[in-house]
């Protein structure tokens, strides 16, 4: 009997969760928008459907746990969250995994959290049991922070990140869905095992790729100019800016516990993430 649904099985994290369950014998039911895009797993079924809607509340009828995954950045991405929400709850879906992000709430000063925090109250709201993976930012992602010129730019000072590796968050996410129970109303902070500046993941990327890189502390002018050639929204650029300032503010330097507790084994460092994407 299929009562496991997972959005984002066509991401990197949804992707790779799906994955470890189908390995695991576990079936599940994956909602996407493109089902041409959905992997093929012997223990998987696959829905097309949006975040709402009634394609969103048929293909959840019969689920007991959804792993949600949030959409991507757009100004009113609280809304399909809650359309999302909302469809779950009208179908009979009983628990949400949310995947939120640390220090999620209005008073975040990553400005993205922001959205995490509202959508984080709107279950609450809800009536559903629930339980939030906040992630730190992806070790994956600050990899590519560096510009053609291997120079990291922003204003984060010397603070330090607690970045995670997208392995470990999928793995928690799949240990979680096997036995949902065990995790109701929970909030899980998901961290790698170390905090590093921005100079120290600079040096890390030159040791193990063997190419130069280089940290530049920005101004905040500055950090608006270098952006300026990407003609993206005022909203998009002072969210790409909020991730460094956060990370200068101290807001994502805590390490979690959680991640080993809850996969029997170390997190990832950044290093072995930088390693592994070399030998992909």
């Amino acid at each position: 009997m299929t009562s496991i649904a997972l959005t984002g099985a066509t991401g990197t994290i949804g992707g790779h969760a799906a994955r470890l369950l189908d390995a695991a014998g576990v079936p599940m039911r994956l909602l996407v928008r493109d089902p041409n895009r959905a992997p093929q797993l012997a223990n998987a079924e696959v829905a097309h459907a949006e975040y709402g809607g009634e394609q969103c509340r048929s293909a959840l009828r019969g689920i007991d746990t959804v792993f949600f995954v949030s959409a991507h950045e757009e100004p009113d991405r609280v809304g399909l969250h809650r359309a999302f929400i909302d469809a779950a709850k009208d179908a009979g879906v009983r628990q949400i995994v949310y995947l939120s992000f640390v220090g999620a709430g209005d008073d975040a000063g990553f400005l993205l959290a922001r959205d995490h925090g509202r959508t984080e109250q709107l279950i609450r709201d809800s009536g559903l049991q629930y339980t939030f993976l906040r992630d730190n930012f992806y070790a994956e992602a600050i990899a590519d922070f560096a510009g053609a010129d291997g120079v990291i730019r922003g204003p984060a000072g010397q603070g330090h990140v607690a970045c995670v590796a997208q392995r470990d968050v999928s793995a928690v996410a799949a240990e979680i869905l096997r036995a949902p129970g065990e995790h109701l109303n929970t909030v899980y902070n998901l961290t790698g095992p170390e905090a590093i500046t921005l100079d120290e993941i600079a040096r890390i990327l030159t040791d193990v790729t063997g190419k130069p890189y280089s940290y530049l502390d920005e101004t905040m002018d500055q950090a608006r100019a270098s952006r300026a050639q990407y003609d993206a929204p005022e909203w998009l650029v002072d969210a790409w800016i909020s991730t460094y300032t956060a990370i200068g503010d101290g807001e994502l330097e805590r390490v979690s516990p959680d991640v080993p507790a809850i996969i029997g084994r170390p997190a990832t460092t950044f290093a072995e993430v930088v390693r592994a994407r070399r030998k992909s």
